[in-house]
């Protein structure tokens, strides 16, 4: 395919929906038609996000209501939904029923089971029906579902450091059923564009705590994929922490390999499940990520070790939050779904 398709970004004020308009405008096969904000309607595009001042296609646009209207009437045949949790799903019955299709950010059908989002979202799923026909769309894993998905539902930043560590070791088999320890460290623009004391700069700043323990909303999906892969009830604890920088979530995850498994083995199977994939760099075995080296980019690092004196297999991997963990991967999923290179307008160092 050498067209643009046409696309409208929903929810573009935040900070995934700015990453996302960033990727977009730079995409060769992407044509913006509508940007969408309640509290901006009308404002030039270029007034709130002046950095993309002197850019044709977005010193052309302005921000209009979200509604099914703009969105449809725009031309646009897929709509990349970066609204918060809870949102996404007005849109998505009229906006299917209406021929587009969808790239969601949010959380709202990630999760396959509508009673465990009702226990982790504090209220029922208004479209239970859709949920089944959703992709959860990790790209490296679910290629072939993303292709001819209608609701393509992207992975939230904190899954994405975890399940590209663990999935592929699942899936073979390598890990014991002891409990895995996952401790992630994200920085503040995980937290989303808003007002909120607790992510005032004087708050973060020289400062670092966990939070939402023992039950952050990510376990719901992290446990879906985890049992999916292993094919049996996978226990786990995840433990998310704040740290004073902008981007960049750097996760350590401790767990145990079955008897006679190497950690060569670990390697192959690595290897073997990201041969091809161009977005994870296997650093390898003693080699510790660092955030500094995929921020900005689409590029999620993994390394691993083993502790003799623990017994323990130690991975590690960085992405960037608002890239990798979020409007990157919405845009590789785009990639996907239309046919074009997975790499296509996202190879930025």
């Amino acid at each position: 395919m050498s067209h643009k398709v046409k696309v409208a970004v929903v929810g573009a004020s935040g900070y995934s929906g700015r990453e996302l308009l960033r990727l977009l405008l730079l995409h060769p096969n992407a044509e913006i038609v509508a940007v969408t904000s309640r509290q901006h309607a009308g404002k030039p595009l270029t007034e709130e996000f002046p950095r993309f001042r002197g850019v044709a296609q977005a010193d052309a646009l302005s921000f209009v209501a979200p509604n099914i209207t703009n969105i449809t009437q725009s031309g646009a045949k897929i709509a990349f939904l970066a609204l918060p949790h809870g949102v996404a799903h007005e849109f998505a019955a009229p906006l299917l029923d209406a021929g587009l299709r969808l790239i969601d950010l949010s959380a709202d059908f990630r999760i396959r089971d509508a009673k465990v989002y009702a226990e982790y979202y504090d209220h029922a799923h208004p479209e239970p029906a859709l949920l089944d026909e959703a992709v959860y769309a990790l790209p490296e894993l679910r290629a072939d579902e993303i292709k001819k998905a209608r609701i393509i539902a992207c992975p939230g930043c904190y899954p994405t450091s975890v399940l590209v560590s663990l999935v592929p070791l699942l899936r073979a088999g390598l890990l014991d059923d002891s409990p895995i320890a996952v401790s992630s460290m994200s920085g503040v623009s995980g937290a989303g564009r808003k007002e909120s004391l607790p992510f005032l700069f004087c708050e973060c700043n020289e400062s670092l705590r966990a939070y939402s323990v023992p039950k952050h909303r990510h376990l719901s999906e992290i446990a879906q994929e985890l049992d999916i892969a292993a094919s049996r009830k996978v226990r786990f604890t995840f433990v998310p922490h704040l740290v004073p920088v902008n981007q960049g979530i750097c996760t350590t995850i401790f767990t145990g390999l079955r008897n006679g498994v190497t950690v060569d083995d670990v390697a192959k199977a690595y290897a073997t499940v990201y041969a091809g994939k161009p977005f994870v760099r296997l650093l390898g075995n003693g080699q510790c990520p660092d955030t500094k080296n995929v921020t900005g980019t689409n590029f999620i690092d993994v390394g691993w070790a083993f502790d003799q004196r623990a017994d323990r297999l130690i991975l590690m991997s960085a992405e960037d939050n608002l890239v990798k963990g979020a409007s990157g991967q919405a845009v590789q999923n785009f990639n996907l779904a239309c046919g074009y290179a997975e790499h296509t307008g996202l190879t930025v160092l």
